[in-house]
């Protein structure tokens, strides 16, 4: 049976991008909904049946798919299995024998941490080292080394989780877009939020950036990926690329790498 179109499922806890991968693993089609953990394999399949439809994308023929929130990975299996004739393939560090999670616990590592590495290394180039920043529900610094090493990384509160956080504790505060404003003295609260959630995380992840190099033996080249870069795209000092499909491709690359 033939392997291509391949399916890609990257399931996280707030949502779940899918895409579409033709033969030469370029990504034709790209989707992102929210991830429901409360979803069956029967509702799964009409999901993916019905974003498949609207596009006119064809059915696939293969499937590679990580997964941060149970049971749905199980889940999506089931429905293509049922559904779609197609056997995926679920990542983990231990189907991965290519890859050396230098952990403590090279279980623990999350599964899109590992596509993350596959991501990167394009961005390796002459650097030996690489750090993802994936933010999220949580955001996740991810230090790759040459050779396919997961060196271990950092776990810091997403920006949408500190701001709910903060709107939950302060009744009077109100709700506000996550974007950056002109300046970084607040005329007005709305500025004033502003200012402190976006510049504010945008100068810790500048932060965590410059003491994770220090501690590199050589220089790292750093990526950013996930929904809230496009609001630090340009605010960030220690970023030097941006990749929104870095995760999905990575799992593409993943997948043709075994």
């Amino acid at each position: 049976m033939p392997a291509f179109p391949l399916l890609a499922v990257d399931i996280g806890n707030t949502s779940t991008v899918i895409g579409l991968a033709d033969e030469r693993l370029d990504l034709t089609h790209t989707w992102r909904i929210r991830t429901n953990r409360e979803h069956l394999p029967d509702d799964l399949a009409m999901r993916l049946h019905s974003l498949l439809a609207l596009t006119g994308a064809p059915m696939p023929r293969a499937a590679v798919l990580s997964s941060v929130a149970p049971p749905l990975g199980q889940n999506y299996v089931l429905a293509l299995r049922r559904h779609f004739a197609v056997e995926a393939f679920e990542v983990s560090a231990t189907n991965l024998p290519d890859v050396q999670v230098e952990l403590d616990v090279p279980d623990a590592v999350g599964a899109d941490r590992l596509c993350n590495l596959f991501g990167a290394e394009k961005y390796l180039n002459t650097h030996e080292y690489a750090v993802v920043v994936d933010f999220g529900t949580s955001t996740n610094f991810d230090v790759i080394g040459r050779g396919r090493r997961f060196l271990g990384g950092v776990l810091a509160t997403g920006a949408q989780v500190s701001a709910d956080a903060l709107f939950s504790r302060a009744a009077k505060l109100p709700r506000i877009t996550l974007q950056a404003p002109g300046t970084a003295i607040g005329k007005n609260t709305t500025h004033a939020l502003q200012s402190g959630l976006v510049f504010g995380y945008a100068e810790m992840v500048d932060g965590l950036l410059r003491r994770i190099r220090a501690e590199l033996p050589g220089p790292a080249v750093a990526i950013a990926t996930g929904g809230f870069s496009r609001t630090i795209e340009g605010i960030c000092r220690e970023i030097d690329h941006y990749d929104e499909t870095l995760t999905l491709r990575g799992l593409v690359e993943l997948w043709a790498s075994r």
